[in-house]
């Protein structure tokens, strides 16, 4: 690059005492040219100079956190494993119900991360909070916005399985990139086509490694008496991969859903279920239905313990207290959703943190490190540094 900076400098001499310099209109023409070429390779030669300084990656001010009001307690949380302050950012409501951004602080060319579970008492509410802080941050010249999703709401909207519906999860997904998201982040969606929903790159965690090591200690009391079922077919790949992890068998209940209600009906179970325990486990759980039928028929064949697994407790209306009353043993899920005060008060439910393994992915994505490595176990455990 130097050599060239020479050549355009070269290009840009003043002609000889032999020719004046306004003698020839085409001359100067070239002239005026070669100043702006001369100009051109110095903006060339100050960016190459900052991509060798950076090890040839993108250059960002900084690494920053902000989030909305959906689960402000799992962004801080993000926050402390990385060792940075959260955000300063104003999100609140008007009295005639309109939502206002402000973002508090300097933002411009940072690499940004706006975390936002889209999750109730409002998903409407929620949804609309992380559409406006991305508009806000875009044109506030962020260097490059990054929507970290948790739950990604509208997950059972994926496809037209009925006459005159929308796919909301695509709409979402469209909304999303025109608000002014560069990438997404996210775990555990109901279906992993969802990703192809996005015209933006993005990343789909999951918390299949820690549901593993949390059932791991009760596979290995009794590693020929437990069995993992899984109540719902779109979530037979990411359980047939923690069947493999425990080395016990699986099976499957086929479910179908009568109406629009939410409710379902379990019509047909796939496997042996002839064991002592078993371990129910879905991506998630809202009103409980699908989960107290498969317990149901679990008790009904013979199986004396019950564990429950989810990676998003959504525990909708009285789900929680139902659940526990149906006799299992215990619920285990994750942070990436709140847990509501009632549900958490029933004494069953053991939650599991995955705000490290968030923190990591968004340190190895501002970093240009693969995020790949956080799939295969451990993968939990990984060190936490921010430059």
């Amino acid at each position: 690059m130097h050599g060239v900076a020479a050549d355009v400098r070269g290009l840009g001499d003043e002609p000889g005492d032999h020719q004046h310099p306004d003698a020839d209109p085409a001359s100067a023409m070239t002239r005026r040219g070669a100043h702006i070429s001369q100009a051109s390779a110095r903006i060339l030669f100050m960016q190459d100079h900052l991509r060798s300084a950076a090890g040839g990656e993108s250059v960002f001010r900084g690494l920053s956190v902000y989030t909305g009001n959906a689960h402000p307690r799992f962004a801080k949380d993000i926050c402390s494993y990385l060792d940075i302050p959260i955000g300063d950012v104003d999100v609140f409501k008007f009295a005639n119900d309109e939502i206002f951004v402000q973002i508090k602080e300097n933002a411009r060319e940072h690499d940004v991360f706006v975390v936002q579970s889209l999750v109730g008492p409002s998903v409407s509410d929620a949804i609309m909070e992380l559409l406006i802080m991305l508009d806000a941050f875009k044109r506030a010249s962020a260097g490059r916005i990054t929507a970290v999703m948790p739950y990604y709401a509208y997950g059972r909207s994926d496809k037209k399985d009925q006459p005159r519906v929308p796919i909301t999860a695509r709409l979402l997904a469209d909304l999303i990139g025109v608000a002014g998201a560069d990438r997404f982040l996210t775990m555990d969606m109901h279906q992993m086509q969802i990703q192809g929903f996005f015209s933006i790159p993005g990343d789909e965690l999951s918390a299949r490694n820690l549901l593993v090591e949390a059932f791991r200690e009760i596979v290995e009391k009794d590693p020929d008496g437990v069995v993992l079922v899984v109540p719902d077919l779109g979530y037979a790949n990411v359980a047939r991969r923690i069947a493999e992890a425990l080395e016990i068998p699986l099976v499957f209940m086929q479910k179908t859903h009568r109406d629009n209600s939410g409710r379902s009906e379990v019509v047909a179970v796939i496997g042996d279920i002839e064991r002592k325990r078993a371990i129910v486990i879905d991506d998630e759980i809202l009103t409980g239905t699908t989960i107290l039928n498969t317990v149901r028929i679990l008790k009904e064949r013979g199986v004396k313990e019950i564990y429950v697994a989810c990676t998003h407790a959504l525990l909708a209306g009285d789900a929680a207290e139902r659940l526990v009353a149906s006799g299992i043993v215990k619920l285990v899920t994750t942070d990436a959703v709140p847990l509501r005060p009632s549900a958490a008060a029933t004494g069953k439910i053991e939650v599991l943190t995955v705000a490290p393994l968030f923190a990591e992915a968004i340190r190895r994505i501002h970093e240009g490190e693969s995020v790949g490595v956080l799939f295969h176990p451990p993968g939990l455990q990984l060190p936490l540094q921010v430059n």
